[in-house]
């Protein structure tokens, strides 16, 4: 490292321009890099979702669910295969390990599905594969003066979905809420009895009908010409006065017309309603290229146009991810600017001169700038993590550059600064100050390694801390040592004190070993026990900007009921104060369906986008109040954040089985068991639901099974029959006998034709009524139930144990088994995984000391901070009533790299000393030498973690308030217990040595005083 100073005082016209080109490549690179919320990262899931309308559960599950299953279980890299199945709809979920290649994962998928024979009427199998690229970038909401009518749906889907994906950055504009129209036969059954026409003639009016075809070719007027066949079949007029079979030679032309009643009508499967209006709602994507607020600009700007061009339209942007993402850039500039500041109004306090201040406050932007030029080198997005990355590194980015300054401000005292002197000062600290670095690199860096979707995480944030610790190294033994003499030449700096008092402790301790050794274990242990006991929390992706409320209704609700209380809901949310907007989600689509999401038709989502000055929690409390006016229904609010998730403070228990019976009745007991410990704040189970079903059982000899089942169907769901082509637009045709029986009686009277006539159910078949789940659900094939226990989050461990204890008493059933999972088992894996990190870490740090050192005795005095750290980092959590979580482990990980900066420079010292003194001295002369800048990078280093302490930490970032108070704490501890503990001990380790130069010493001092 002496030989890049050297080299930068050979250069300095160089130098100069070196320091103008980075501070405008960070500049140009600040604005040049894409601003996105999150980087990509795959989610290690692959979902399949399948629709089959008026398909029963049971029928999906024998049809659809299980043959997908077959078919996918021999897809190599999975951990599970989840499946839900409910009536018109199977959801098949399969997650991976973190190793998959997801993209290949999704091709074997649809591979693999391309082997399912699927029954008529179910869809075709939709995959979808989610990673953070395909985070919509914002959503809009078009309402129109005249309600959602045939042409403002048209216009919106044309006008409006073409202005979107017209503009730069945005790549596509997905329509949601739009239901579309259907030709609706509905039969009077008393004119059909009337008539004796059977269900089936109506059902095949269709037949032969709307079709286009080549009748063949002739030779007519001496040419070769082809004859074309087609029908007038294009208005609901045609349709009508189709003529329909007649049952026998004598009876009457009938036309349907005759027996139904034939008009268009619009399908309500899917409900979208923004501030009690109905709407629709463009989700916007952006191009993987563009930036998040660029993206969000041009979908701001479209919806200005749209409301200015189309009158009667009222376009409203609901949300943008640009604007979070410049919320959180303000943000973590406001808390880097601060952390700055203070960095520097220390380094004035200690010095009490402004040049030497500025000198060493320059490697803060300088080090910026070269961290943001090589982020844009390296092709890394400017987001939360590696915002939270510079935000971490700023106070540790000025502790090189401060222990060079120091040192050159100490040497020059009393002297004229020279070239020589600030060569030799720098000399003097390059050794540590490097080893300090790469340590602290060689603690950060390896967080990028790891496999998989974290990986992409992780990596961003490691990448700026290194980035920006390399780039404060290079200022400060290139940069700071020519600015100083340049600077500092004629400037008379104020003498260096001896610390006194510090000194006698430090001579007391060094003498008295065993207190404050003793004095240290006696804390370790005590933290150690301390942690153990306090409650381990789970992470929040929560935003406090948005609550989403969940109603649930019976699975024997009728539709048209859950529509009614929908709106009425619906009203009684929008009077509780602190929304800005409502958003009201019924039903499922299927472009819903491509991101993996299905609804229960029971379900009802409303999500609450708060007002910037609203109260989330206090929003909840009121739905809590609403829930005990609201009857015969479930409802459940909660923070949630705009990428999907609720706090993650849920508990899971899979009970795994193969009789469906013996599994309910487990979780019923486990429900009741979990209910009683305190904390618990609701106990769910995916089973809650039930319906009755009727099974028909057909008499073979009286009627055939396949067209009993076909006419049921006819009478209970509306049957697709065919296609017409009405003002140009292609319409499916469906027939709606009206035959739904209300009562058990009314099912056993339906008519069923026969070769003997028309006859009721209940002479052909025998009915039998059964409870049973309203969903079917699959683990790996097998059956299962999972409960959801909602608890505290910051007292998740606690509770988890307590849960544990008690379903230990629970006798399972043989053949029944039970996984724990969710916030629990991911805190553990959370724990675990970090666990092993930081040992690794402490073996690459232990590494690096050796080789600088060339001894181990030196590291292993250098590493007894570590326990020290862990004594501060524990306080601070108590201290704070903060609760340890898997970002508190990320700062206990942060602080490895960093407490042992101050010990390294304090060794140092010791090491250079002992060319020239005894151990005992060399000791007393470093402490003294090195306390100035040892507490001025550890007070540096705390002041600039204040900002992270009081402000708001965002969704999904790694950067909180319990790991500023880890680091704050750890930090603040060690740097006291270091300045004497360490020295003790590394006398200790040289104890018989630095006995007997003390001895020879002695000897030497009386011969000269005799």
């Amino acid at each position: 490292m002496q030989q890049v100073t050297k080299w930068a005082f050979r250069n300095k016209t160089a130098m100069s321009l070196f320091i103008v080109i980075i501070l405008l490549s960070g500049t140009v690179s600040y604005f040049r890099l894409p601003m996105e919320f999150l980087p990509e990262a795959d989610n290690p899931q692959v979902t399949v979702i399948t629709f089959g309308q008026g398909i029963d559960a049971e029928s999906m599950t024998e049809t659809v669910t299980e043959p997908i299953e077959q078919v996918v279980s021999s897809i190599a890299g999975k951990s599970s295969v989840l499946s839900t199945t409910g009536e018109g709809y199977s959801q098949i979920t399969l997650n991976f390990d973190s190793k998959k290649d997801m993209k290949e994962a999704k091709e074997e998928v649809d591979s693999a599905l391309t082997q399912v024979q699927l029954p008529e009427g179910v869809g075709k199998p939709m995959t979808s594969q989610l990673n953070t690229s395909m985070i919509p970038v914002g959503q809009v909401s078009v309402t129109f003066d005249d309600g959602l009518t045939k042409q403002n749906v048209e216009l919106a889907k044309q006008e409006f979905t073409a202005l979107f994906e017209g503009e730069e950055g945005l790549s596509q504009a997905s329509l949601m809420g739009e239901n579309a129209s259907y030709i609706s036969i509905d039969v009077d059954e008393q004119k059909l009895q009337e008539n004796q026409i059977p269900l089936q003639s109506v059902m095949g009016v269709l037949q032969g009908q709307n079709l286009s075809m080549t009748a063949g070719s002739s030779t007519m007027d001496g040419e070769e010409s082809t004859i074309n066949v087609t029908d007038n079949l294009q208005s609901l007029e045609v349709l009508e006065n189709l003529p329909l079979a007649a049952q026998s030679p004598e009876a009457s032309s009938l036309r349907l017309k005759d027996v139904a009643t034939v008009e268009r009508v619009k399908q309500e499967d899917t409900i979208a309603r923004v501030n009690g209006k109905e709407a629709l709602a463009f989700v916007i994507f952006k191009e993987s290229n563009a930036s998040e607020v660029d993206a969000g600009n041009q979908v701001e700007a479209t919806v200005e146009k749209i409301n200015e061009d189309f009158k009667g339209a009222e376009a409203t942007t609901l949300f943008t991810t640009g604007d979070m993402v410049k919320s959180s850039v303000n943000s973590m500039v406001r808390e880097v600017g601060l952390g700055a500041l203070f960095a520097t109004l220390v380094i004035l306090l200690f010095l009490r001169r402004t040049k030497p201040t500025l000198i060493t406050a320059i490697s803060i932007p300088l080090s910026l700038a070269l961290t943001l030029f090589l982020l844009w080198l390296s092709g890394v997005t400017l987001n939360i993590l590696t915002l939270g990355g510079v935000a971490v590194a700023v106070g540790r980015l000025v502790d090189d550059s401060i222990v060079v300054v120091e040192n050159i401000f100490r040497r020059s005292q009393n002297k004229q600064l020279t070239k020589e002197i600030v060569l030799d000062a720098t000399k003097e600290v390059s050794r540590a100050i490097t080893s300090s670095t790469l340590i602290t690199v060689a603690v950060f860096l390896p967080m990028g390694l790891v496999n998989g979707s974290l990986k992409a995480f992780l990596l961003p944030f490691g990448l700026t801390v290194s980035y920006s610790l390399l780039a404060s190294l290079l200022v400060a033994i290139a940069v700071v040592p020519i600015m100083s003499q340049a600077m500092l030449k004629n400037t008379t700096l104020p003498p260096h004190h001896k610390p006194e008092r510090y000194l006698r402790v430090l001579k007391w301790s060094l003498n008295h070993k065993f207190v404050p050794i003793l004095t240290a274990v006696v804390v370790l242990i005590g933290s150690v026990a301390l942690y153990i006991t306090m409650p381990k929390a789970a992470t929040s992706a929560s935003d406090a900007s948005l609550v989403q409320v969940e109603t649930e209704f019976e699975s024997d609700t009728p539709k048209e009921t859950i529509l009614d209380r929908l709106k009425d809901i619906e009203s009684s949310l929008m009077d509780i104060e602190g929304s800005d907007y409502l958003i009201t989600q019924y039903g499922s689509s299927e472009e819903e369906a491509r991101f993996g999401s299905v609804s229960d038709p029971n379900k009802v989502i409303y999500t609450i986008i708060m007002k910037e000055d609203g109260d989330a929690e206090a929003y909840i409390e009121q739905v809590n109040e609403l829930k005990k006016k609201e009857k015969d229904v479930q409802i459940t609010a909660f923070v949630s954040s705009m990428f999907g998730g609720s706090a993650n403070s849920s508990i899971t228990y899979d009970i795994v089985g193969n009789d469906s019976k013996q599994l309910i009745e487990t979780s019923n007991t486990l429900m009741n068991q979990i209910e009683e410990v305190d904390g618990v704040k609701k106990v769910s189970s995916n089973q809650d639901q039930t319906s009755p079903v009727y099974t028909v059982e057909v008499d073979a000899a009286k009627a055939n099974t396949q067209q009993t089942a076909m006419q049921i169907r006819s009478f209970l769901e509306a049957q697709p029959i065919g296609m017409v082509e009405v003002d140009g637009q292609k319409l499916p045709v469906v027939l709606n006998a009206k035959k739904n029986p209300e009562s058990f009686s009314e099912l056993k009277e339906l008519p069923i034709a026969t070769a003997q006539g028309l006859v009721p159910l209940s002479e052909v078949a025998t009915i039998v009524e059964e409870e049973k789940p309203s969903t079917i659900l699959h683990k790996n094939g097998d059956l299962y139930v999972r409960i959801s226990a909602e608890v505290d989050a910051e007292k998740l461990s606690v509770i988890a144990r307590s849960i544990d204890e008690k379903i230990k008493g629970v006798d399972l059933p043989d053949g029944v088994d039970i996984s724990v999972g969710g916030a629990s088992q991911q805190q553990a894996s959370d724990f675990q995984d970090l666990g092993l990190t930081m040992l690794a870490s402490i073996l690459i740090v232990f590494l690096i000391m050796v080789i600088t050192f060339k001894t181990i005795r030196a590291p292993l005095a250098i590493l007894i901070t570590l326990p020290l750290a862990s004594i501060g980092a524990v306080l601070g959590l108590l201290i704070a009533r903060v609760p340890a979580d898997p970002t508190a482990l990320i700062g206990a990980l942060m602080l490895i790299g960093i407490v042992v900066t101050n010990a390294i420079v304090l060794i140092d010292r010791v090491k250079q000393n002992e060319e020239t003194m005894i151990i005992r001295d060399a000791i007393i002369e470093a402490c003294g030498t090195r306390l100035r800048p040892v507490l001025m990078t550890a007070i540096a280093t705390i002041c600039a973690m204040l900002p992270l302490l009081f402000g708001h930490s965002e969704a999904g970032s790694l950067v909180s308030k319990s790991l500023a108070v880890v680091v704050i704490g750890g930090l603040a501890g060690a740097t006291v217990l270091t300045l004497v503990i360490v020295p003790v001990f590394y006398e200790l380790l040289h104890f018989k040595k630095s006995k007997r130069q003390r001895q020879e010493q002695v000897m030497v001092e009386h011969k000269i005083a005799n």
